[in-house]
């Protein structure tokens, strides 16, 4: 009795196995009819306005397209005859269905599930461009697809110059219209509203001198002063040699102290193979408790110059340094200023991080844009008879 109650199961599980392949076969081949011998006479489900340019491959990619094609002409018809653009970003990042989510609330589709199907459809669904695009709501979904396809990212292009200070940076990026610099330059100031782990040691109530990372960097179109700063420190991130921390904390510095070192060295070196002998000399002076005596942290202080039209007074005279009270003097303020003076690049920072072992205590300009070091003040000022003449 057992025998043939386990063959008649069998039996039964074999017939319902049969009529499911064969519901499986009625409706692949009844897809493939369709698509065949009407698909083509209804809207195209197609990009581009080529019909039959995407054959469905397998049978999920039939039923797919059967689905897509019932709905072709939700698909090929706009909600609206509005031609008014609409601006639509897609973020870095954003999935399939957060846009397709989007553009149903903004109106511009009708379904968000069938659009995502469209893209899926297509292969379109993981690699859409991130960017801005004018769209329009009286543009059919399918119109939409393409437009989100074959647009790119508007961008802007933008290059900070190494040793520039924010004030300077902001008036690029409005000469540029890249920004409003004034907007940028107020977040620099504020230093909130980003979260990064280089910002982990900076002071409270500090702004980001310092971190806005002199490169060439490419901006969607209206981007926020918030997108250029994280970028800015990514990039310096990015930049920074393997092990940085314990650099630094060789050199008795926090990440924050490297920078305003860096910055110094930045405005100092013209000749880049001395910017680590540069910044042995500063190390060496913080080491021996000596007033750092920089000559651009003075001129940090002393700000923008009205009549020369310039953020850095060169040449400052001894008699100028005296008058700037500010704690960015050097020469009246010992130890480091309170903060960076302009944007380090990479070989500054580099430098701080791993500076030159020297004895030197004292640098002078020779006149071409390379310095004479000195170990001792004799000896600094025989360099300074030598080619100062004074």
């Amino acid at each position: 009795m057992g025998i043939v109650f386990r063959f008649i199961r069998f039996v039964f599980r074999f017939v319902v196995f049969l009529i499911a392949l064969a519901a499986i076969a009625v409706i692949v081949g009844g897809g493939i009819w369709y698509f065949r011998t009407q698909g083509q006479g209804q809207m195209t489900i197609a990009l581009n306005d080529v019909p039959g340019q995407r054959q469905p491959e397998g049978p999920e990619d039939w039923m797919l397209s059967v689905y897509l094609q019932s709905r072709a002409d939700e698909i090929n018809t706009p909600l609206s005859d509005q031609p008014t653009p609409v601006s639509f970003v897609v973020e870095f990042g954003e999935t399939a269905l957060s846009i397709s989510a989007r553009l149903e609330g903004m109106g511009l589709i009708s379904d968000a599930t069938l659009f995502r199907r469209f893209l899926q459809y297509h292969g379109l669904d993981a690699s859409l461009e991130a960017g801005e695009y004018q769209l329009r709501r009286n543009m059919a979904m399918r119109e939409i697809a393409e437009a989100l396809q074959h647009s790119r990212m508007q961008e802007v292009v933008i290059t900070i110059p190494e040793g520039w200070r924010a004030e300077q940076v902001s008036d690029l990026l409005t000469d540029e219209n890249i920004m409003d610099g004034s907007v940028f330059l107020a977040a620099v100031r504020q230093g909130v509203a980003i979260d990064h782990p280089l910002l982990a040691d900076r002071p409270d109530g500090v702004g980001f001198e310092g971190y806005l990372f002199p490169d060439t960097y490419r901006l969607p179109a209206q981007a926020s002063p918030e997108d250029l700063l994280t970028r800015m420190l990514d990039t310096m991130q990015a930049r920074l040699p393997i092990g940085w921390e314990g650099m630094g904390a060789a050199q008795g510095l926090t990440f924050y102290q490297v920078l305003i070192v860096a910055s110094i060295v930045e405005r100092e070196a013209v000749v880049p193979e001395e910017r680590p002998t540069i910044a042995s000399v500063y190390l060496n002076r913080l080491q021996q408790d000596m007033y750092l005596q920089a000559d651009p942290t003075v001129q940090y202080a002393m700000g923008y110059q009205p009549d020369t039209d310039q953020w850095w007074k060169t040449p400052v005279t001894l008699e100028e340094y005296q008058g700037v009270n500010s704690p960015y003097n050097t020469y009246l303020f010992p130890g480091l200023p309170p903060g960076p003076i302009c944007s380090p690049g990479a070989s500054s920072i580099l430098a701080v991080l791993q500076p030159t072992q020297t004895p030197y205590l004292f640098f002078l300009a020779r006149g071409d844009g390379s310095h004479v070091f000195a170990e001792t003040f004799e000896e600094h000022e025989r360099n300074i008879q030598l080619y100062q003449g004074q």
